[in-house]
């Protein structure tokens, strides 16, 4: 008989986990946080709201609270100010060069309504009277609308910044300040310190787990603070990505440069570092000249559904696409953006009769997504191309597993060559044979265990081949999944135990005895 301690034990230590996103559509980031708190850890996961309110929830044992993130600092300091040498003309930065556009429209619009009135009294007096203040609005409107024209043209070189001007004040700041010029390069990395410091400050966490580049920054300067105060606060630093090797989202010229410069000068402040794959773990050892290789954390699915999840109905996907079980259905999981590829789905369906496309994305609507719807309707395939909404992460297993075949068509970047990325797990663990395109690592799993068919990234021809290998005998790829073994290891249950022994051997939390009760957390 096994008798349970009359007080529940203390929690193992406090944790705080930073990601700069809204949480419920990360999927690493919630598994993070839930399986932590399942292992002991008081934790405490603190996203960006997207509507600046603040918002809380509890994912499992662990807290979630999403911050209000004003952005005042999103403009560098030379937009506010007037470029009186380089465009002398154009107004002030600020609303001023519309309000006088739209006045000027409102002048005339009043004088013409006056040339109206006049010519039904019929005085030829009256009407000669208006000529002077017409000819004047007419002169004025040609000047106003010039000095828009400089005022927008000033600001499409402010955010371009290609002139020889801002590659000589980029590459002075870069010089001058070294990794500390993100602070003239990117002020707006600022505005994530002033919304998330006091907040971490005021839970005292023992451990920070910093997600991703710009919350790296953050995590490193709480814990300087503590320190400051005799408090010791450990920090790990969860890279996704290698950050010189991606395709930056923010196409402003000294974004990567200023992220770049970020990430390197907290680094050295992080205690351990956590990343997707073994070759990414090299590059940032070498990058960073880390003291030791970052553990590998790979953001694989969980092998059990969380019990108040487990009972919850799955979307079908045929069923949003409406289409019958034999139909032949290729699927996409994923962000959607040029760089992933996606057009070739849609380029390769007039040589695939009969098959039909689900894209499961985020936001449907975006710019590249109805780029592709129109492309379809030129291609006279729209009618077999289904656009899908997410679903929550613990269901996407079996929300996919009804398709045919799994697609990850991704373009040849350095970030895309490193790493077996999310949905590569997902679509082993709904049994899908896949078609990947050949980055490395991917490619050469897929080759390795017979999983599926490797095409060449952006060639539609190879890619029609590879998904009619598929179509034509599943079987033969489905049986790889078959091999001792491999699912196993690409479960997020064992990916959490490596993260558990991070959390440990930092902090010495170790881990309850069998029979002990969890404390339970307070909100």
């Amino acid at each position: 008989m096994v008798l349970e301690p009359t007080a529940a034990p203390p929690r193992r230590g406090k944790i705080v986990m930073l990601v700069e996103n809204g949480v419920r559509g990360d999927s690493r980031v919630q598994k993070e946080a839930r399986s932590a708190a399942d292992a002991g850890w008081d934790v405490v996961l603190l996203g960006k709201s997207p509507d600046r309110k603040a918002k809380s929830w509890r994912l499992g044992e662990a807290r979630v609270r999403l911050l209000p993130v004003p952005t005042p600092l999103h403009r560098r300091r030379h937009e506010y100010r007037r470029a009186v040498l380089r465009a002398p003309l154009a107004y002030p930065p600020g609303p001023l060069a519309e309000y006088r556009k739209q006045r000027m429209k409102a002048w005339r619009a009043e004088l013409n309504l006056r040339v109206i009135e006049t010519g039904r009294s019929g005085s030829a007096i009256a009407r000669s009277r208006l000529l002077p203040t017409r000819l004047l609005s007419r002169g004025m409107g040609r000047w106003v609308r010039l000095r828009a024209r400089h005022t927008a043209a000033l600001e499409r070189r402010r955010k371009d910044m290609d002139t020889p001007l801002d590659r000589f004040t980029t590459a002075f700041w870069v010089r001058a300040m070294g990794e500390r010029a993100w602070r003239r390069l990117d002020p707006g990395l600022w505005d994530l310190e002033l919304a998330y410091g006091k907040v971490i400050d005021s839970l005292e966490p023992d451990l920070i787990h910093a997600n991703d580049f710009r919350m790296l920054g953050v995590g490193a300067r709480a814990k300087l603070r503590a320190e400051a105060k005799g408090r010791t606060v450990k920090l790990v630093w969860d890279a996704h990505e290698f950050l010189p090797g991606i395709k930056p989202w923010n196409p402003h010229p000294r974004w990567h440069v200023a992220q770049c410069a970020h990430e390197r000068e907290h680094a050295k402040y992080a205690d351990a570092v956590t990343t997707v794959s073994d070759t990414l773990a090299r590059m940032l050892a070498d990058h960073h000249g880390l003291g030791e290789l970052p553990e590998v954390v790979l953001n694989a699915p969980e092998a059990t559904v969380p019990e108040e999840r487990a009972a919850e109905p799955v979307p079908g996907l045929r069923a949003l696409c409406g289409i019958g079980p034999l139909v032949p259905l290729a699927v996409y999981s994923g962000s959607a953006a040029p760089q992933r590829g996606l057009d070739i789905m849609i380029e390769a369906l007039p040589q695939l009769p009969g098959t039909h496309v689900a894209f499961v994305v985020p936001r449907g609507n975006s710019p590249y997504m109805q780029s592709l719807r129109k492309r379809a309707v030129a291609l006279a395939v729209q009618d077999r191309v289904h656009i899908l909404p997410y679903v929550p992460h613990d269901q996407v297993v079996r929300h996919l597993a009804e398709a045919d075949v799994g697609v990850i068509p991704i373009h040849h970047w350095p970030n895309h060559e490193i790493a077996l990325i999310t949905k590569f797990f997902e679509y082993s663990h709904a049994r899908l044979p896949l078609v990947v395109s050949d980055v490395r690592t991917m490619g050469a799993m897929v080759r390795e265990t017979g999983q599926g068919e490797v095409f060449t990234a952006e060639d539609t021809a190879d890619y029609v081949r590879a998904v009619t290998a598929v179509l034509a005998a599943p079987r033969r790829y489905r049986d790889a999944y078959e091999r001792p073994g491999l699912l196993a290891d690409w479960t997020w249950e064992a990916q959490a135990a490596v993260l558990d022994g991070v959390y440990s051997r930092l902090t010495g939390g170790a881990r309850p005895r069998v029979g002990e009760r969890m404390a339970p957390v307070t909100p």
